[in-house]
């Protein structure tokens, strides 16, 4: 089936063109480069996976509670609204925020792997186009899954939201090398780490909680990424140069809070946009989500050095500022552990179905299947 069939609407456009901009660089140095960099394009080389195999996609979902979604996280919970649902409606919404929220991530994921693909073309080191390579690749795997989830589980997608969409065009205009990192790495894929750590830990559904998992122990890389070139390209620039770079963070940040109410989701079932907003904004998880969904973004912009009077002020604004202490580098690691125990476990449970499958069959005097 055509993924434009599955549509809640049509998109505007059917191909998103944005004209290249920038200069592609080659660099004739073929050292070793630095050991950092090298040992995490390793590290990317490493841990490839296949989205067909690794992912138990056999797994069944109720594509009316596909994560498990408590009443109290919705954004109508408690409204009038609310009140007049039936238990099927409310299954209605649960599927089409699901499916809202996986989309984002799926456009998401296609912009990453656009802007990994250009950091290959633009940046000047040879070590980052070595990883910056491996990570395209993570990114078209990430898309696949996603997409393979809505598609297969959930059979319903939702366009790209518009303030995702804003940030990702300019992330991409923009000629500056180091655009598509900032853009990218750190605010887009770090408010998606934190969207994407919040679904894992709370669904207790078995099929997302792994797609969301394998997907971040990869994410984890491509912020240290990030962090590495960064920091020590912005030792270099002058205090013009990293304002620039600043307001193009607070921007962002502003764009991407706004980008969390979900109302697309509540004018689809009717309610007037004014009062989808209102619905969204009045909404105490809504609000402890999206302040959440900062604890990877406000850390990573204050250790490559982007932490001048104008951001702290954005982030106070934002309640987000105390964020900024934040041990990112545990948050990473965390987020490795858990997708190998999560591998660790499903193995370990495969085998002892293998295991009481031989036996059962040597008690019957048979054979077990190859």
């Amino acid at each position: 089936m055509s993924t434009h069939e599955l549509y809640t609407h049509a998109p505007d456009e059917t191909i998103w063109q944005i004209p290249a901009s920038g200069a592609a660089r080659f660099s004739w140095e073929y050292d070793e480069g630095r050991a950092r960099l090298l040992a995490l394009y390793q590290k990317g080389k490493d841990k490839q996976w296949d989205g067909a195999k690794r992912i138990a996609w056999d797994l069944e979902v109720d594509p009316y509670d596909p994560l498990g979604t408590p009443d109290e996280s919705m954004s109508l919970y408690g409204t009038r609204h609310w009140a007049k649902m039936t238990d099927r409606d409310k299954g209605e919404l649960r599927k089409h925020y699901a499916s809202w929220q996986f989309s984002q991530f799926l456009h998401g994921e296609q912009g990453a792997m656009v802007c990994a693909a250009r950091i290959v073309e633009s940046v000047p080191d040879l070590d980052a186009k070595f990883y910056s390579a491996t990570q395209t690749m993570d990114e078209a795997r990430h898309a696949e899954v996603y997409g393979r989830f809505l598609h297969d589980k959930i059979g319903m997608l939702y366009p790209i939201n518009d303030n995702l969409q804003s940030l990702l065009g300019d992330t991409l205009r923009d000629s500056r090398w180091d655009m598509p990192y900032l853009g990218m790495q750190v605010l887009i894929e770090g408010l998606a780490l934190a969207a994407f750590g919040m679904i894992r830990d709370t669904t207790d559904k078995p099929l997302p909680k792994q797609i969301l998992a394998y997907v971040m122990q990869d994410e984890a890389r491509h912020v240290a990424f990030g962090r590495m070139a960064l920091r020590d390209y912005y030792k270099q620039l002058s205090d013009a140069e990293l304002r620039e770079r600043e307001e193009f963070v607070i921007e962002g940040c502003y764009l991407m809070r706004d980008r969390l109410r979900g109302v697309e989701v509540l004018e689809n079932f009717g309610i007037p946009k004014a009062e989808a907003e209102e619905a969204s904004e009045n909404s105490e998880f809504l609000a402890i989500f999206r302040q959440l969904l900062f604890s990877r973004i406000v850390p990573c912009v204050k250790d490559i050095g982007l932490w001048g009077k104008r951001l702290q002020e954005a982030y106070v604004d934002m309640g987000v500022f105390e964020m900024g202490n934040a041990n990112l580098d545990q948050l990473m690691a965390q987020d490795e552990e858990i997708a190998e125990k999560l591998d660790a476990e499903r193995f370990a449970a495969e085998e002892g179905e293998r295991v009481a499958e031989v036996e059962d069959m040597i008690a019957s005097g048979g054979a077990p299947n190859p």
